[in-house]
């Protein structure tokens, strides 16, 4: 007796696919005039990619949770399950072996889609300075200075408003929910005067794994897949508010790291609430003498000496509290990650970017002291 076995269909690769490798293809030319007019990045980044994080946003705003941290946190699972369905299905020849790197790479370009669409623009656009129509130019010592002491002289001014613990940490008096309301409240402010920055309902999202994730000096992330801004609730609290307004601003289409920095610090200080202005002057203000220190050290102790007791305490318990953090193979590893990210994206001074923001308060005081 013998027996007829069926031929062998051999796979294809599914339109679906096809289609993705032809909108990656639409996307790197778009990519490429993103780098070549600044022009046309702001307006795909107002009008186009606005839209696409708003959808994310509104997508994932229900889930109290960060879906970004779980998909991160199930990669391992993800990955057996592909293998899984790989040998399973994919296995007869080797053409459909072929057929089936096709498909998973062209599901690694849906994540270079979302990029370019969503979020690459703010990158290429016209920058804050030039929107907000400050004259943004090297800082001399003296300039750090003053700018250094008219955020101290606010600090002090909102000193008795602040609830401190015996260790000299502050307590924010409300919940990440009550924050959340607040900083959307003063993002609503400064769209009213500023076209460039958009206002929508999105929600904050506190990482589940914020401890392990204080090992990579991380202390908030915006997932452009998932349009999400999460932040690392295991640092202490007068840090929060600052870096949720941080994240919100990428949420926003504010991609640049130091112009992040900036936004975040005059949302926070559109708002009524005290602690979210403490957090965005004392943040700030650790920038700015930051750069004091290195330029002049005694006008940096002239300055710092007269910081507010409670606030130095607050100061000190942040060192204490990031000495388990501060040197780990981690932190290594992401530093250097993340300075390879921003200088792909066209930031030279990568992760040194951030701390850019001292020019833009400098040049912001220093309109006010004109």
């Amino acid at each position: 007796m013998t027996y007829e076995t069926s031929p062998h269909t051999p796979k294809k690769l599914p339109r679906v696919c096809k289609i993705l490798y032809l909108l990656t293809g639409v996307s790197a030319v778009l990519y490429f005039v993103f780098t070549r007019s600044p022009a046309f990045s702001d307006w795909f980044n107002r009008y186009i990619s606005s839209f696409g994080r708003q959808i994310f946003a509104y997508l994932f705003a229900w889930l109290p949770f960060s879906f970004a941290e779980l998909l991160i946190c199930l990669l391992p699972l993800i990955l057996v399950i592909l293998v899984v369905i790989g040998c399973k299905h994919y296995c007869a020849s080797n053409r459909d072996a072929f057929v089936y790197i096709g498909i998973l790479l062209s599901g690694i370009c849906v994540i270079g889609i979302i990029f370019v669409w969503n979020f690459a623009p703010g990158y290429y656009g016209t920058t804050l300075d030039k929107k907000l129509e400050l004259e943004r130019k090297k800082s001399s010592a003296d300039d750090l200075y003053q700018t250094a002491e008219l955020l101290r002289q606010e600090i002090a001014s909102l000193e008795e408003e602040i609830v401190f613990l015996p260790d000299g940490s502050s307590v924010m008096p409300y919940s990440y929910d009550e924050m959340n309301s607040k900083l959307l409240a003063a993002y609503k402010k400064f769209c009213e005067k500023h076209d460039f920055v958009s206002t929508f309902y999105s929600r904050v999202k506190p990482i589940m794994l914020s401890e392990p994730m204080s090992y990579t000096h991380i202390t908030g992330v915006y997932t452009f897949f998932t349009g999400e801004a999460n932040i690392n609730v295991n640092f202490p609290d007068y840090t929060i508010p600052y870096t949720a307004a941080h994240e919100l601003a990428h949420q926003r289409g504010i991609a640049r790291e130091d112009e992040a920095n900036f936004v975040a610090f005059l949302i926070c200080m559109e708002s009524d609430d005290p602690y979210i202005r403490y957090s965005a002057c004392l943040n700030t203000y650790e920038y700015v003498i930051s750069a004091l220190r290195s330029a002049d050290r005694d006008l940096y102790k002239l300055t710092y000496q007269k910081l507010p007791s409670a606030v130095q305490a607050e100061e000190v318990a942040y060192s204490k509290f990031f000495d388990k953090y501060r040197e780990n193979v981690a932190a290594t590893v992401t530093e250097a990650t993340n300075n390879s990210y921003l200088q792909s994206q066209g930031s030279v001074e990568g992760t040194r970017s951030y701390n850019m923001v001292v020019d833009l308060a400098v040049a912001y005081y220093r309109e006010i002291m004109e």
